[in-house]
């Protein structure tokens, strides 16, 4: 039996999130059956980072096992299957105990958000036409590095044993008209990602201080968060692994 872990893409436009549902096409759904077909048998697929609907991904993973080599032109025939929105960048195989989700050792997202209409960011970043203090944002996303509890930005009927995460990483850029916020983490919770940016925004307008965003933090209570952030915006960047060179 071998491991083998499928590196995704992919624009999350279409889809219900990464993860497989009862009721909606989502990217793994997709994968699943592609799979499925060039296989010959259903293979299931286990997940690095789950996606909400309509957030998108540079980078992200599943893993399967399988007791026949893959054919040659796998990677070929998948992405042929595939829906044009989804594409395997590569194929790798792994040591048996490998595992995609709790072997990574973080998780970067990008939150992207235009200033100007943009008919070319249409899908891809959020139009969000206010005045922002660009001191008040990075002061904002500097605080959040003191906390390891998130339980205020994690959405309701979350089922997890903590919400405890390390954040490694957390800042703004600033363009003319562009702005985008950084976050990188060993873990993140449901929502968690848009629930930040959205509650950092009202810090941008004036709306909320520094003061008040501690509140919200050590509130733990999610209602207190501004989760209405759209999922057209956020990307999953990148998922890093001990093994991986830099």
């Amino acid at each position: 039996m071998a491991r083998y872990f499928l590196e995704m893409v992919y624009m999350g436009g279409p889809f219900s999130g990464f993860q497989i549902q009862p009721n909606g096409i989502t990217v793994q759904s997709e994968t699943e059956k592609a799979l499925a077909l060039i296989m010959r048998k259903p293979l299931p697929l286990t997940g690095s980072s789950r996606t909400d609907s309509g957030v998108h991904a540079l980078q992200n993973y599943f893993h399967f096992d399988v007791e026949e080599e893959l054919p040659s032109t796998f990677l070929y025939n998948i992405n042929a299957l595939l829906p044009s929105q989804i594409a395997v960048r590569s194929v790798r195989e792994m040591p048996a105990d490998a595992h995609c989700r709790f072997d990574a050792i973080s998780r970067e997202y990008a939150y992207h958000i235009h200033l100007e209409k943009d008919p070319f960011s249409h899908g891809r970043a959020w139009y969000y036409p206010y005045t922002l203090d660009h001191g008040a944002l990075t002061a904002a996303a500097s605080i959040l590095s003191e906390y390891e509890d998130f339980t205020s930005f994690s959405k309701r009927n979350t089922q997890v044993k903590t919400f405890n995460c390390r954040i490694q990483e957390s800042s703004w850029s600033f363009g003319e008209t562009e702005l985008v916020y950084r976050v990188r983490a060993n873990r993140f919770l449901r929502g968690m990602v848009r629930g930040l940016v959205g509650t950092m925004l009202l810090v941008g307008r004036g709306k909320l201080d520094e003061s008040g965003l501690r509140a919200v933090i050590e509130s733990k209570d999610c209602t207190k968060a501004n989760f209405t952030t759209p999922g057209h915006g956020l990307f999953l960047v990148r998922v890093r692994y001990p093994w991986d060179e830099d």
